[in-house]
Parts: C-alpha cells; structure tokens; sequence
C-alpha cells in the first residue's frame, strides 16, 4: 500500500513506472526517489534528456516493453496514461494480477494527503503560472514541493519535494489512465485552486464543449470550504461556474467587462505597460492597491497569470514583498516563449501553443513584447485539435495579427480524411485573400531554406508546436549564422 504524505520514516516501496520516459512520469519518478522509495521503469524508447536525466537521478529502465521487465516484483506498478491494453508489459500486470494505479493516484496518495494542495488549471497557461506560483511562494520563503508539467527554469527541475506543507502542482484536465479516464486534476485534492479559463480542448477524449466543462464543475466541487477558488473572470465558462465553489471565490480580470457592480472582479491590473523587458503594472483588489507589479513576462495572458499568483498567494498569507520579488526574479518555463537566440537581429522564439485561443494570445504578446518588428508565425499542426476541421476558422483568425505566416503538413494525416482534417491550402488562400503573406510547406527543413534567406534584421520568427517540430529552432538559428542577410531594396524592402 502506498503511505500517506509526510511518513517517510516507513518502509520504501519498489514502484515500477511504465511509460516513464515522458516528462510528467519521469518528474514523478523523480519525486518517488526523493520520498525514498526504489524505482525502475520502462519505455518504448527512451531518448535525451530524459534518458540522461533519469541517469542522473539514479533510477534504471528498460528500452522496450516486456513481460520480463517486471521480473524484480514491483510493490506497485505506475501505468502511464499514453499505455493501453496490448501492451506486453501491461498484459503481465493484468495475468499476475500486481497492485497498478495510474501516477496522479499516485501523487495523491503519496504527496498531497496531509498538505496543503495549490493545483492550478484551465485550458490555457497552467504550466506558466503554476511554475510562477511555485517560484513566488519560494520567494516568500515558503519552501513549496512542486511538480509541474515542464521545466521551470528557476529551479532547474519540473518536480521538487520538500518537508512543506504546501504543495503545488499542475492541474492537468487530460484523462489519467486507460482504466481511469477521468481527468488526473481530479486526484489533487485541491485546497487552494487556479482556474484560470476554460475552453474547449482535447476532442480527442471529450466529445463536447458539455464534457469538457464537467471536468472543471467537478474539480471546483472538490474545494472545501475552507479553501479557495481563484477563478479567472475572462472566461464566461469560468464565471458561469464558479458561483457553484463551496470555497470562497477570488475572481481576477484583465479586461474591461460589462458586468453588473456586483460581478466585477475581486483583482485588476492598471497602468499596464508592455517592453521587451516585460511588463509593469499596479495590482488592486477591489479598489484597495495591492502593489507595483514588475515581471519579465510579457502579453496580456501573463498578466492575467499574475494576478491569479498573487491572489493565490494572499490566501495563505504569503509575505508580500517575498511575492512581488518572485514576480520580478521569475525566468519563465522552457517552450514558453523562450527566446532560443538572436542572430543577425532576428529572434527566434519557442512556444507550447496549439489551441488557437493560445495562439493568438500569444501572438498578441509577441506584438506587444516587439512592438514595430515583423512577426513570423510558424506553426506544426500537431495535436489532435491543431488537426481538426472544427478549428479551422478559429485558427484563420488567430494569425491574423502575424505579418507572416507559415504552416507545416500535418503531423500525421494518415488519421484524418479530407472532411475531419484543416485544409490547409483554403487557410492560405484565406489569409491571402486578406492581403497577408501566407505558406504551406511540407516540414521543418523546408520552411528554414525557404526562411533563411527572407529574413531580416528586426524579424521576430515565432515558432509553435506542441512537439519538436523536426528540430526546426536550431535549424534555423544554424541557417542564419552561415548565410548572409538578404539584401535589401534602396528604400529598406525586401527583395522578392
């Protein structure tokens, strides 16, 4: 049986992971070798980093799935959420009848029981303000244990235990297991919840916007009432559900909303002002001024991210001048906007977006963090709604703020017929039709010779995927530094 949290003076446990090479199940590998316990695991093929990153935590793993990799008896054995039945490795599991549980059961009944749980979710921004939070609250000298859906650069790490009493922790809304296919947000105990938006995503596992939002009524309802429910009052869906919280509310905006006086949100922004630097502004609550906000971060997004930490961290009491130096001292998440280089005046900028509200939030940010350069969107149309004809026209308009933009083949077409999959060359010609420059090209290499040589001092390259895109960033940035600028007409204009 797994131990409640805290009691690691018990006896260590063997837990086998399967699926571990993905990042959420080694960040929890990880977290288990730091409880004490034995760990091994395996998967179909475990590459760098993660493969050395396991090395480094001293946890071993099988290349491949087989029955023999359960030889050692595991206590417990992990299913990771991409594993399902046909597996070998499963199949063992299920003839020997071994105790398996999913990993979000697992951080529940090991790390959350008996702390404090601050999860934060929402369709959009969960790895970027959980980080945050995380960061802020050991700013305030809070000493949280974390795990978080991607690495959190002020840390070094995606996962961390401590011996605090609070915990934080990314709040995914994707299904836990092939046996469990509630959301894992459910298994987290919530005390102090973020929902900072809710729109909907993964068709790929909820047949409806009606499914979808269920998920998050059910999370909301898992708050007690001594906890509470930041809730992000941007999102009409977030602001019909939230007055259904036991929990008292904190409601935060970025926008001018026309709400009655008594729907306003409790936290605002004011005298926003966007640089390359990041952003400024004066947080109030209710009219009452918190304080001067200064954060690297950029765009409307973060700022809405923001004010959803500092809420967070006024219903714990966290010391305040410990948040607002966590604010300014946060360096971001890796794959969120993360400037990969800059080589001859053009930026190369690395994003997770793939929801089209993502997009264009982020592009929008890009807009305001670069104000009066060119922006080039380039996109991999990898994940399963990237893909889907029912976005197609919400993806029309959200690079409409790019000057640019580029679009890869599908990742795999092979799963989608002409009527269930974007038409990619009809978005083209949209896009044209409107007077904007626009591309279909078949992958990564190809968009970096076509790139490379229209590029030019001032250009912002935006790249978006929720995979690796083929090694696309250094590619480019490779290009760049071995051929030269492209000239230039004698009024400033790029040469066809």
């Amino acid at each position: 049986m797994a131990r409640k949290a805290g009691k690691r003076d018990s006896n260590p446990l063997h837990y086998h992971l399967i699926g571990i090479g993905g990042t959420a199940m080694a960040s929890l590998a990880g977290l288990l070798k730091a409880a004490g316990h034995e760990v091994t695991g395996s998967d179909e093929n475990v590459y760098p980093p993660m493969s050395t990153e396991l090395e480094r935590m001293g946890i071993p793993f099988k290349q491949g799935y087989r029955p023999e990799n359960l030889s050692s008896k595991p206590d417990i054995v992990v299913v990771g959420n991409a594993i399902s039945r046909g597996n070998a490795e499963l199949e063992e599991v299920l003839i020997r009848k071994l105790r398996y549980t999913s990993a979000a059961a697992t951080i529940k009944e090991e790390f959350i029981w008996g702390r404090h749980s601050l999860a934060v979710a929402g369709t959009h921004g969960k790895t970027t303000t959980t980080s945050l939070l995380a960061w802020v609250l050991e700013s305030a000298g809070l000493n949280p244990s974390f795990l978080i859906g991607g690495v959190a650069e002020n840390f070094g790490t995606s996962y961390r235990l401590t011996s605090s009493k609070y915990f934080v922790i990314e709040a995914d809304e994707y299904d836990t297991a092939y046996f469990d296919k509630g959301p894992k947000m459910w298994h987290y105990l919530p005390d102090t919840a973020i929902v900072n938006n809710i729109e909907f995503d993964h068709a790929d596992i909820y047949r409806d916007e009606e499914a979808y939002r269920f998920a998050f009524a059910r999370f909301i309802n898992l708050i007690p009432k001594n906890g509470v429910l930041v809730a992000g009052w941007d999102s009409p869906i977030t602001r019909q559900l939230a007055p259904k919280s036991f929990a008292p509310v904190e409601s935060f905006a970025y926008t001018d909303q026309s709400l009655p006086p008594a729907g306003q949100p409790h936290w605002r922004a004011r005298d926003v002002q966007f640089s390359e630097s990041g952003t400024t502004f004066i947080a109030f609550r209710s009219g009452d001024e918190w304080g001067k906000v200064e954060t690297p971060l950029a765009g409307a997004f973060n700022v809405r991210n923001v004010l959803a930490v500092i809420a967070a961290a006024e219903s714990i009491k966290a010391d305040r001048d410990g948040v607002r130096q966590g604010l300014r001292t946060f360096t971001s998440v890796k794959r969120r906007m993360e400037v990969r280089g800059e080589i001859r005046g053009v930026a190369v900028i690395d994003d997770f977006a793939h929801h089209p509200t993502a997009v264009r939030e982020t592009i929008d940010a890009i807009r305001q963090k670069y104000s009066g350069r060119r922006i080039v969107a380039v996109f991999e149309p990898r994940s399963y709604t990237a893909q889907r004809r029912e976005f197609q026209n919400d993806y029309v308009k959200a690079f409409s703020s790019a000057d640019e933009i580029i679009f890869s083949s599908l990742f795999h077409p092979e799963r989608y017929t002409a009527e269930t999959a974007i038409n990619i060359p009809d978005m083209v010609r949209a896009w044209e039709s409107s007077g904007k420059a626009a591309k279909h090209l078949k992958d990564a290499d190809a968009i970096v010779n076509d790139l490379t040589p229209r590029l030019a001092n001032g250009d912002v390259v935006l790249i978006m995927s929720n995979g690796g895109f083929g090694g696309i960033h250094q590619k480019l940035l490779d290009a760049l530094q071995t051929n030269p600028a492209e000239s230039l007409t004698p009024d400033g204009e790029r040469r066809p």
